[in-house]
């Protein structure tokens, strides 16, 4: 029971990172299109990165759900 509520823990963290990173990636997009009516490519390049490593962090979470045991 102690190492399911780890794991959980474990993933929870993981997915609250991807979240973090996703909302930079989206804020970023935001910002740059307010400041100007064409966002600067810099900004496309950033928010696909923060995408990339969203998906990279939600992943690892995943899996350690699957290894919960009953």
């Amino acid at each position: 029971m102690v190492r399911n509520e780890q794991r959980k823990l474990s993933a929870t963290y993981f997915n609250g990172a991807a979240l973090a990173v996703m909302g930079v990636g989206g804020f970023t997009l935001i910002v740059a299109i307010a400041q100007s009516a064409q966002p600067a490519p810099a900004a496309f390049v950033v928010v696909v990165s923060c995408m990339w490593a969203r998906a990279s962090l939600h992943w690892p979470a995943r899996r350690l759900l699957k290894g919960l045991e009953e």
